[in-house]
């Protein structure tokens, strides 16, 4: 299993570059780039902030996914 993300779409559909969004959730612009490209899987405490931040569920960021 993986940990898929709509992070990138979500953001740009809310019109927020990464460092506005990074701003709002009270992390690096360099943190939302690597959960963007899956370099990077948030703690249970950002993914709830990134989702109150783009005002949906959690579930509408991240999934889990088939790895291969």
């Amino acid at each position: 299993m993986e940990l898929l993300n709509n992070l990138k779409e979500l953001r740009k559909a809310r019109g927020l570059t990464q460092a506005q969004l990074a701003e709002a959730a009270g992390v690096s612009r360099k943190t939302i780039n690597t959960i963007e490209n899956r370099v990077f899987i948030p703690s249970t405490v950002l993914a709830l902030r990134l989702g109150k931040v783009l005002q949906v569920r959690v579930e509408d960021v991240f999934e889990l996914g088939q790895k291969g």
